[in-house]
């Protein structure tokens, strides 16, 4: 089959066709990938930066850890799905066994696992899964839509991080990628006050603008404006690093008031340091960070979301492309583009 594949710790992907075809072991599933979806952490594991090698690849491996499909193989043991069910994957594999995944938090399992890192991932024209991570689609959402359920979570996640501090506040999101522009539109449609996106890049601020948030530039004017539209609050309620830019931080602990809420998303690349004295004890910012989606909370509350036509993801969608162009598609990744799909049925 066709398939991108990391071989080496080294920069780069390898695109291939003679990859051999998944079987299921005993309960696993094996889809067809309809579509695939590229996120910042694929850039990092195609550049091979320290963040990458962070988690510890089992190489070679198949990549690609956003992604639906169809069953079309089941393997023994499999209950609750059958060839034929459209199927959302969650990308974290979770041993059940430790502490955090005996109490409710296995989204932070100290054995956490990872598709596309730690096995066979989803940029390949089929993929065997656990069937844990397969989550079955309602009939009206699409494929595509299906392959983008996995960083929405990371946005509602996000949400649920902050103890839904976004009704009726002033919200702040760092990075105008597709994470944080859920994240700005579920804070509009839970009833924001105030929603500003800080964005370098000025192709992602016009698709802020299109969903109603104020769109600025990094610079001193984000701190002046904030404490502009809230007067005597003195600040920002809450506010949502999803960038992983190094400098990302200091401003947003400038922008928020005493007494709120700072929530990270991205992943630096190297530690970032804070003030702890100024910002957390002086200040009294509660500062919290979430890794991939509570489970499984977060994706009953995001399937509710789709089921209820409240959340709309379609229009993250800016380019689709072939397995064989992911060179080009990884470049999007920094350039002009929303979510980029990898669609391996295309020519």
């Amino acid at each position: 089959m066709k398939a991108v594949v990391k071989n080496a710790p080294e920069r780069g992907f390898t695109y291939v066709t003679d990859y051999p075809d998944p079987k299921p072991a005993d309960g696993q599933v094996v889809i067809e990938v309809a579509a695939a979806s590229l996120c910042g952490t694929d850039r990092e594991v195609y550049e091979w930066t320290p963040s990458a090698q962070a988690f510890n690849l089992d190489l070679p491996v198949v990549t690609g850890h956003e992604g639906a499909g169809t069953i079309v193989d089941v393997g023994h043991g499999v209950t609750g799905l059958q060839v034929g069910d459209r199927v959302a994957l969650e990308s974290h594999l979770t041993c059940g066994q430790c502490f955090p995944c005996r109490t409710g938090s296995a989204h932070t399992c100290e054995r956490t696992g990872i598709i596309g890192m730690h096995i066979d991932g989803v940029f390949a024209e089929y993929m065997a899964a656990p069937q844990d991570i397969c989550l079955k689609l309602p009939d009206h959402a699409s494929l595509e839509v299906g392959a983008l359920l996995e960083a929405a979570g990371v946005a509602v996640h996000a949400i649920q991080r902050s103890n839904y501090a976004v009704a009726g506040r002033a919200v702040l999101v760092s990075g105008g990628g597709p994470v944080g522009l859920v994240v700005a539109s579920l804070a509009q449609l839970m009833g924001a006050a105030h929603v500003i996106v800080i964005e370098p890049n000025p192709y992602r601020r016009a698709q802020a603008q299109q969903i109603g948030a104020l769109a600025m530039a990094p610079g001193d004017e984000v701190v002046e404006r904030c404490q502009e539209l809230t007067g005597n609050r003195g600040g920002f309620d809450v506010a949502f690093e999803c960038s992983g830019a190094q400098t990302a931080l200091p401003p947003l602990f400038e922008a928020l008031r005493r007494e709120s809420t700072l929530v990270t998303v991205g992943h630096p690349s190297r530690p970032a340091e804070i003030n702890i004295a100024a910002h957390i004890n002086k200040k009294g910012i509660t500062l919290s960070g979430i890794f991939g989606r509570r489970l499984w909370e977060t994706w009953e509350q995001t399937m509710l979301l789709l089921d209820s036509g409240r959340l709309d993801l379609e229009w993250l969608i800016t380019h689709r492309m072939p397995l064989g162009q992911i060179d080009e598609a990884v470049d999007l990744l920094t350039g002009d583009a929303g979510k980029v799909l990898l669609l391996p049925g295309l020519r």
